[in-house]
């Protein structure tokens, strides 16, 4: 069940991505071919999900590379230099970004030797290469996680973890979407996913454009839901999960996992490997982004807060290791992960 869309695609020399801000009044698609551009269309939520703001990154410096591939070996190095810094930049939280520049930035040192329009080539298949590597790894987190679900379900999900977020085929969404592959009946409940509603815009977008059966439903109705039976599973992403097994995710993550607990539902949590930082011990590590007041104070034109109040408005949360049922990886099932399970994924 392949994704009706793509979020990011390759058109006449610049990476064009899908403006995730004006879905799902509008299908937008904007394109970038420098570093800046695409650090700025990462800062400002053009792009988001953690493997796409990866894949997004690989991109930044394969355009920056191309734009520049006319210069000295020498400006080369002082331009890749700063546009690798600003991508960096962009977001602290999703570890993806900072794993897809180490890998470009090994891949361009190992092309030292060649000449500049060369090394810009081989950045450009690099980066073809990490999307294409990321659908494959979200097809197979699919197949693991698949596994998991009963002929029947009904899945709750936060924030988006789906083809917008990826490549393509989705982490948590993909689970779904492969579990349909295998002929189980899945139903899906998004929540809204305040205050940037990924959920509400997102999540039920695109499983409504690949006709999965969704019902979106508030934030704090979760609870609600889960004491009256009707949900079977919990399936989130991760932004960034600790070498203890400690998730970061989208804000909102942890309420939903300590209720998902209290009721006796099982949380699952599907990232690839790339999203796993065994340099950050514990979640209470993971840096946390906090974005612009504005996002609380009203959206898009409209605000309903008064003028003058304070705000707080952190992105992500941490679910202790302790809340989380089992991490679903391309390598598989992960049950109760804790430190030495999630060290063994690699040896």
């Amino acid at each position: 069940m392949p994704s009706t869309f793509q979020t990011l695609r390759w058109r006449d020399g610049a990476i064009e991505m899908l403006d995730q801000r004006v879905l799902p009044e509008r299908q937008v698609y904007l394109s970038f071919d420098s570093a800046a551009g695409v650090a700025g269309a990462i800062k400002d939520m053009i792009i988001r999900g953690a493997p796409a703001i990866g894949c997004a990154a690989g991109y930044g410096v394969a355009v920056e590379a191309r734009r520049v591939s006319h210069q000295s070996p020498t400006e080369f190095e002082t331009t890749m230099s700063a546009g690798f810094a600003a991508l960096a930049a962009s977001r602290p939280t999703a570890v993806n970004l900072f794993w897809a520049l180490e890998r470009m930035k090994t891949r361009l040192h190992a092309l030292s030797s060649q000449n500049v329009p060369a090394r810009a080539a081989a950045l450009l298949d690099e980066a073809h290469a990490m999307c294409r590597e990321d659908v494959t790894l979200n097809r197979r987190m699919g197949v693991h996680g698949a596994a998991l679900l009963p002929e029947r379900s009904r899945v709750l999900t936060h924030c988006n973890a789906g083809a917008l977020a990826t490549a393509g085929h989705g982490t948590a969404l993909g689970v779904i979407r492969s579990a349909i592959e295998a002929g189980k009946q899945v139903a899906v409940y998004a929540d809204e996913t305040r205050p940037f509603l990924q959920g509400a815009r997102l999540t039920a977008w695109e499983l409504q454009q690949d006709q999965i059966p969704v019902t979106l439903i508030a934030d704090n109705a979760a609870g609600f839901l889960m004491s009256r039976g009707h949900i079977d599973a919990v399936i989130v992403g991760a932004d960034r999960v600790a070498a203890n097994g400690d998730v970061a995710n989208k804000i909102g993550t942890y309420q939903v996992a300590v209720m998902a607990h209290r009721h006796k539902i099982p949380f699952y949590v599907a990232c690839p490997l790339s999203t796993i930082d065994v340099a950050i011990a514990r979640g209470e590590d993971i840096p946390i982004e906090e974005r612009a007041a504005e996002e609380v104070l009203g959206y898009r034109g409209m605000r309903w807060a008064p003028p003058g109040i304070d705000v707080i408005n952190p992105v992500f949360d941490v679910t202790p290791a302790q809340l989380v049922t089992a991490l679903i990886t391309e390598k598989g099932v992960v049950l109760a992960p804790d430190r030495e399970k999630i060290a063994a994924l690699f040896s």
